[in-house]
């Protein structure tokens, strides 16, 4: 009793330190802002002016360059050469460019001398319009300067140099890419919509039901554990044994174990997360197996934490209804915390990864930490444990109540709260509407993945 009096004041001080500094973290939401502009500018070329109305709104390429240069501006100002050139690119194209001497004395002190006179070409007098040099020129000096810059700048950078010689090169020859890129906008603005209305749907159907008729719930089984023993697990397991003791031991292991990656930064960090949350999840883990063995004699059908993962269609099923009834309301949830506070920032440090990877194998340890790891981890200590001993004996409403707060809690992130509070309540709605903690696994992981593809799909 009293050590887990001591793991839950130890754990409230955690985290209440742990959400007070997550408003010190930056947030994602200018850099998706950014993203998202992006894609829409290099996307556009390639879209019908139909499509391009519904996905993109009525703004011109020039509009488009405005708002992306504005936010630009917002983040604090460029530095590669890639981000220098496309922000020179950009007031141009605005129309209304404020002074570029300053841009171009910082590109040229950033390139050698053979990137120079693409440099000489876009001075004083503006773009050029193909004729600040010989086509041969030109094709020399976008060839020196196209491994170093994205596709949307070099699409700026064509338009600039617009000429029959410099549409006729191969690196302003940028179809393949801008149709790529409109696949992409549909994948992160028009399926996720589609997915909105049609949970939206959903969700007004279940209401509908619910309130017609009052639904019937499974009976709630769960692990015959304590108070006390789920003090212990949540607080002594998951926050002081995993979410301190592991990382001061593990971390400098790990950084010692991944040094040989020192030159592939992205792909150590992608490891050392898959490490740190599998050691993360090691203490409660092994906390809570012990618990299980004392009352395996027990055990009812199906286990103490149901996992029921058959039939599987049936969990798939409706982990798939419930992520997209959840939507809508995580939606509206995030939509009110914007209009009320804005953007209080607190972002998990592991969006901002995904989105600057470009290595498919950092990637893939990213994605399988998400995935993978935290839906089977969370949704055993959350929904698997927590939800049906407060359940069984607070009832069954004020149990996932209390479920869904402590799952939003845990991830330290005040700007994340109210969206994860939701989240942790549809998963909580469906384990005890199914009685199964199969389909919880899964939704979290199809929400987690919903999330990734988006990333991934925006950093192109």
């Amino acid at each position: 009793m009293l050590l887990a009096l001591l793991s839950l004041a130890l754990s409230v001080l955690l985290w209440v330190s742990g959400l007070r500094e997550s408003l010190e973290r930056p947030s994602v939401n200018p850099a998706l802002s950014v993203r998202q502009l992006q894609l829409e500018l290099l996307a556009a070329p390639a879209l019908p002016a139909g499509v391009r109305s519904l996905l993109i709104g009525s703004g011109v390429p020039a509009e488009l360059a405005e708002q992306l240069l504005e936010q630009r501006m917002q983040e604090g100002g460029p530095g590669t050469p890639d981000q220098l050139l496309q922000q020179l690119l950009l007031q141009r194209l605005t129309g209304d460019p404020p002074s570029s001497a300053p841009l171009l004395e910082k590109l040229s002190a950033q390139v050698p001398p053979e990137q120079r006179p693409l440099l000489g070409w876009l001075g004083e007098n503006g773009a050029t319009r193909g004729n600040g040099g010989s086509g041969t020129e030109l094709a020399d000096q976008l060839a020196i300067w196209t491994p170093a810059l994205s596709p949307l700048t070099r699409q700026l950078l064509c338009g600039a140099l617009d000429g029959p010689q410099v549409a006729a090169l191969a690196a302003c020859r940028l179809e393949p890419v801008q149709r790529q890129a409109a696949l992409r906008l549909l994948g992160v603005s028009w399926l996720p919509s589609a997915l909105l209305l049609v949970g939206l749907s959903l969700l007004l159907r279940e209401l509908w039901l619910a309130w017609r008729r009052q639904p019937v719930f499974p009976p709630l089984q769960g692990p015959l554990l304590n108070l006390v023993d789920v003090t212990l697990l949540i607080a002594g397991g998951f926050v002081v044994l995993g979410e301190l003791g592991v990382p001061l031991l593990l971390a400098p292991l790990s950084g010692r174990l991944l040094a040989p990656l020192a030159d592939q930064p992205l792909r150590q960090q992608s490891l050392q997360v898959v490490l740190l949350y599998a050691g993360l999840m090691l203490p409660p883990l092994m906390i809570l197996a012990r618990q299980l063995a004392g009352i395996a004699s027990a055990a009812p059908a199906g286990g103490w934490l149901q996992w029921q993962w058959q039939p599987f269609t049936s969990a798939l099923a409706r982990a798939f209804a419930g992520l997209l009834m959840v939507l809508p309301l995580v939606a509206v949830s995030g939509w009110l915390i914007d209009r009320l506070v804005g953007d209080p920032g607190g972002s998990n440090p592991l969006l901002e990864l995904v989105l600057q990877a470009r290595d498919p194998w950092a990637l893939a340890g990213f994605g399988f930490t998400a995935v993978v790891l935290a839906p089977l981890f969370e949704e055993t200590l959350f929904r698997g444990v927590l939800l049906p001993v407060l359940g069984l004996r607070w009832g069954a409403i004020p149990g996932l109540l209390a479920s869904a707060l402590t799952f939003a809690l845990a991830h330290l992130s005040l700007g994340e709260l109210a969206p994860l509070l939701v989240l942790g309540l549809g998963l909580g709605w469906l384990r005890l509407r199914s009685g199964r903690l199969a389909p919880c696994v899964l939704m979290h992981a199809l929400w987690n993945g919903l999330t990734f593809t988006n990333l991934v799909l925006l950093a192109g």
